[in-house]
Formats: structure tokens, sequence, C-alpha cells
């Protein structure tokens, strides 16, 4: 039981990557690059059945993650996060199959614990000791508890007005905090500015190859979880839209192995209507996102004028049959009180919106009273208390 890794491969070109080396993007044309791997190797190992039995974490899956050694792995609990089926909420607009998989149970809160945990352990097993990251807030908190964990110093560039929760989370795990006058756009010149400067490895989304790999096994779990047989719909919200792709890629991978068929989820991107490159791009039809002007939310993690990645992102939703939608930050808000007043759940803006996005989807009839839908909260409402 090991990862069966291969090599790394050029979202656009095809061009192949060595994956023994320390890799950023595609060096031919600027793209992201994909981890693959030997699949029916690993089927011969790995199964949804078996990875059951190996216990909890996204380790379990350690022949579809990049990491060739367990002693590199730095780990916190990650992953294995619940999926809560929300009956009342999902009847108040005629839906009977309702489900919200909370990842704030995951370390620092947030499902960017899978990718940061990835990431930061594959780089550790090529050499790295000292990470830069920009980020919007819950990424930062993630890197720094994984450096702290793994001993390696970690500089995080977040913009002055993220959540103060972020902003302390990251001081108390003895990072670097370095606050930016503007988005996260500016916080990522700045950051790679820096990385160049003094030599450190940039963890920025999309910038390496190995954050998509932890943020996929959301997507195991989901096929773990309803026995090789996908939702209906899956609804996201996507700033840098690490998690939508990194679930399709999950996908992909489990038909190669025989784990589940060819039917998808219809994936559904949620953006915040002050904040929406990705809901322009599909409604017009374009190939590329153009950076959005002004972005205004509340929402931080939704926040992202310009995702790297926009053609995988665009291509996983018209792939999929899906669309994408914006909701207002007053639709936002009453989202969180909905959620945490009618279910329990308590989530950060960037989940509570896709249950807004639901509702508006419902109304227009595009998803059916008998399809099973989930929604992703992607963290924890108590940094924006």
């Amino acid at each position: 039981m090991q990862s069966t890794l291969i090599h790394l491969e050029c979202s656009e070109c095809r061009r192949s990557h060595d994956s023994g080396d320390l890799q950023t993007v595609c060096r031919d044309c600027g793209a992201p690059l994909l981890a693959r791997y030997d699949l029916e190797k690993a089927r011969r190992s790995l199964s949804l059945e078996e990875a059951g039995r190996r216990g909890g974490g996204i380790w379990r899956w350690e022949e579809l993650l990049p990491v060739k050694l367990a002693k590199h792995r730095v780990v916190l609990g990650e992953g294995n996060t619940p999926l809560v089926p929300v009956r009342r909420l999902g009847a108040s607009i005629g839906m009977r199959q309702v489900l919200v998989k909370d990842e704030s149970g995951n370390p620092t809160g947030s499902f960017k614990a899978r990718g940061l945990a990835v990431a930061l352990s594959k780089a550790i097993e090529l050499g790295v000791r000292e990470f830069v990251i920009p980020t919007a807030g819950n990424a930062g908190g993630a890197l720094a508890a994984y450096a702290a964990r793994a001993g390696v110093a970690a500089n995080v560039y977040m913009p002055s007005d993220a959540p103060l929760g972020n902003q302390l989370e990251v001081e108390a795990f003895g990072a670097k905090l370095v606050l930016v006058a503007g988005l996260i756009s500016d916080a990522g010149k700045q950051a790679a500015q820096e990385a160049r400067r003094l030599g450190l490895f940039d963890v920025s989304t999309f910038k390496e190859p190995y954050r998509l790999e932890g943020k996929k096994t959301m997507g195991l779990e989901l096929a773990e979880h309803f026995r090789g047989r996908l939702p209906d719909v899956i609804i996201y919200p996507t700033g840098g839209g690490t998690g939508l792709v990194g679930m399709w890629k999950a996908f992909a991978e489990m038909e190669a192995m025989s784990w589940i068929d060819s039917a998808r989820p219809r994936m559904v991107t949620v953006q915040a209507a002050g904040c929406a490159p990705v809901v322009r791009a599909i409604e017009t039809g374009a190939e590329r996102i153009e950076p959005w002007q002004n972005a205004r939310t509340d929402a931080a993690g939704l926040r992202v004028p310009a995702p790297f990645a926009d053609r995988l992102i665009l291509r996983a939703i018209r792939n999929s049959g899906g669309t994408a939608v914006a909701v207002s930050e007053d639709e936002i808000k009453m989202a969180q009180s909905e959620l945490a007043t009618m279910e329990g759940v308590l989530a950060a803006p960037e989940g509570a919106a896709t249950w807004a996005g639901l509702k508006l989807l419902a109304d227009q009839g595009w998803v059916k009273p008998e399809e099973r839908v989930v929604l992703f909260n992607t963290g924890s409402g108590l940094k924006y208390l």
C-alpha cells in the first residue's frame, strides 16, 4: 500500500513533468499540472470497501495520493467529515434529499486542511522547508497549522480586512503573517515576489499540483458514503475552484478503476453577486474567465476576482451539465441563519451560499424534488462571529 503516482501532466498542452522533482506549473504553457497515477495498480489494493476498513482520514486513500513515504505525511486528523441530512430545510423548498457535507470538522475548521496537508507533505518529501501562501483566510490558517506540526516555516499573505479569527489563527500557530491592502490577488502578487526573492515554495491555489489531490478526497468520500453512486447535484461555493476541480478529477479516476459508472453529478458553482466571475463566464459562454472589477463580499473565500484554473473550472461545470448562480449578501446571511436555526449547522458564509443557491435553483425548477443534492459547507461559521 503506497502511492501509485507516475508523473505530472499539463492540464492544457499535456506535457509530462517529473513528479520526482519539485514542480509548480507547466514549463511550456504555464497551466496547472495534474497528478497521474497507475490506476490499474491502485485498483489491485484499493477499493471503496477497503478504504472503509482502513479507518479514518484522507491517507487511507494513499494509492491515489502523491506522498511516497508514510514518514513524510503531516497528519492532524483531516477528512472523514459528516454528510448531514437537512430534512427540514429541504422540505421547506419541496426537496426530499438535501444533505450538507460539513467540512467545518476538519483541522483549523475548514476544507483547506485537506489540500494543505497533502501539498505540504509532498513538498517536504521533496526537500522544502519554508513555504509562502496568499490566502483569503482559511488556507493561511491551514498552512500555518501543518507547518507547525512539521516543524517548518510558513509565511502567510492575507488581505488586511480578512476575518480577525483567521488572522489570529495564523499568528497562534507561529507563522509569519503579512497583511496586504487589497484583495487575495494583491496578496498573491506580494507572496510571489517574496517567493522569488527568498527562495520560498509558493503553495498558491493551482500554482503547485498537490493541493488539488487533497481536495479530491471529498469526492472519494462521497462515493464511499453512497456506495458507489454519486449524488445527482453537487452545489459548491467557488473562489479558486480547487475543490470543484478536485472532485471532478476524483470521479474520472474512480470510473477508470471501475468503482463507479459514467454517471456524474451536475456540478453547480455558487458565488457572491459582488464577485461572480465564474457565473458571468457561464452565462456568456466565455472560454476564459475575465477578472471581476471591484470585488466585494463578506464571504472572504468567494472574493477571488480571477481564478487561475479558470478553464478547468468551466470544463467541470459544462461537461457535467451544471450551472453557476450568484447570490446576494442578504441571501447569504439569511441562509446562514436558516442553516443554524433549523438544522444546527453553523456554516461559514461561503458554505451558506450553497443553500441560498439551491433555493434559487429549486424555484427555477432546475433541480427536481426527488433529486439527491449535496451542499458543501466549506468551513466553520465560528471564525466570522
